[in-house]
């Protein structure tokens, strides 16, 4: 039985985990219980970010950690080819586990996680923050409930300038990122165009350029959705821009356009307008805490991870094979 927190022990202390412990040290019911990186630079940044944390426990090695302080969940975000066995023995222990994106980098792995997750009844939430964001939320609820009328084509893009921007680290190590921008920043656009629409992937055919670097940067994928609606989803990750992200949805009986941030639906004349009244964002570290709790499901479930490594998995694939690739399910 849980006491009134959820004490958490963050696995990597790099940039991305200070929204985390942010999130989590605003929950009433949330407690950093401890702190993990190989790194000293990002332990002392993180101390010096969060001063109430310089009583936590501290450490170099996640195992140290989960034998030696009391947990009830980890919030991952070391480099993706570490989410696997970090968050595997975060279940042996019985504890939650929130994984940083992509969830893990094969589709093996993540049907591991999932069952492991149900065998223990543990809580698996992936960190697409999109899911819990006034734009993705409204897109959801007008497709689901066919405002739009049955999806028929996605053409989905983004643009970065990741390439120059992860030089020299981890991220295009594949050792330790286990592949490109399109299981990086490209996850979260997999991600939502599937989640938006509820649709699944049957068949893909993939070009990709590493651009000189041991990792894809540039692809070119088109799918067919498992209700037979097509689509092209752009990754390109040596663009000179910030971050460029378009998609649009085009239904049987009207069309929805995102485009860095706003949203715009066609009307009955037709024409695009811009949607302002959108949902509320809500919480997903509270979403988090929620579903530990037993109050709510869990809202970017594990199963949000697979359906992401199997589109990435059967594009790598296909790009390497030069033929179209099936996604296979069990």
């Amino acid at each position: 039985m849980l006491d009134k927190k959820v004490r958490v022990g963050i696995i990597g202390c790099g940039g991305i985990s200070r929204k985390h412990i942010s999130d989590f040290l605003a929950h009433p019911e949330a407690e950093i219980a401890a702190l993990v990186d190989t790194s000293d630079e990002s332990m002392s940044k993180t101390l010096e970010r969060f001063p109430d944390l310089a009583r936590t426990p501290t450490f170099k090695d996640y195992r140290e950690m989960l034998n030696g302080v009391g947990l009830d969940a980890v919030e991952i975000n070391t480099p993706h080819t570490l989410h696997y066995p970090q968050a595997m023995d975060s279940f042996d222990r019985g504890l939650h586990a929130l994984i940083e994106k992509p969830m893990v980098c094969s589709v093996a792995h993540a049907k591991d996680l999932i069952a492991k997750a149900k065998q223990k009844k543990l809580v698996l939430q992936v960190a697409y923050q999109r899911h819990f964001a006034p734009p993705f939320l409204y897109m959801k609820d007008q497709i689901q409930s066919g405002a739009i009328g049955e999806i028929n084509y996605i053409a989905a893009v983004q643009c970065q300038n990741w390439r120059k921007g992860t030089g020299g680290t981890w991220r295009q190590k594949p050792e330790l990122s286990g592949g490109g921008q399109l299981n990086d920043s490209g996850s979260h656009l997999l991600d939502i165009v599937m989640w938006v629409t509820g649709l699944s992937v049957s068949s893909v055919a993939a070009f990709i350029d590493n651009r000189g670097t041991p990792v894809d940067i540039n692809s070119a994928v088109s799918v067919v959705f498992t209700n037979g609606a097509r689509g092209t989803l752009s990754v390109i990750g040596d663009a000179p821009v910030g971050f460029l992200e378009d998609i649009h949805f085009v239904g049987s009986q009207g069309v929805i356009r995102y485009s860095n941030g706003k949203v715009a639906q066609t009307g009955g004349d037709g024409k695009l307008q811009e949607q302002t009244e959108l949902p509320e964002a809500s919480s997903m570290a509270g979403n988090f805490i929620d579903a530990i709790f037993g109050r709510d499901e869990v809202r970017s479930p594990g199963e949000c991870g697979l359906s992401v490594i199997e589109l990435t998995e059967a594009a790598w694939k296909s790009a390497e094979t030069g033929m179209p690739c099936a996604v296979e399910r069990t």
